[in-house]
């Protein structure tokens, strides 16, 4: 197989949740609001063990983009 097209999905299954705050964080937002997203179900988000929710970069990436660009054009909602 081509190591090309292995290569997003090794990275994915390798890589690790981060929590509610580093989510936060690398989203420029507070935690607050992060948590008001998973309750909207608006982003991407694990539950482990019941109530913790954990986020993926990789699926955190293009939500960030989104909402920058959503943020760049004066949208919030």
């Amino acid at each position: 197989m081509n190591a090309t097209i292995n290569a997003p999905l090794r990275s994915t299954i390798n890589e690790l949740p981060i929590r509610v705050r580093e989510a936060a964080v690398f989203l420029g937002v507070s935690p607050q609001t992060v948590y008001l997203w998973v309750e909207r179900k608006q982003i991407p988000h694990l539950r482990v063990m019941g109530r913790n929710i954990r986020f993926l970069k990789s699926e955190l990436e293009p939500f960030r983009a989104q909402f920058k660009q959503e943020i760049g054009n004066g949208k919030t909602e």
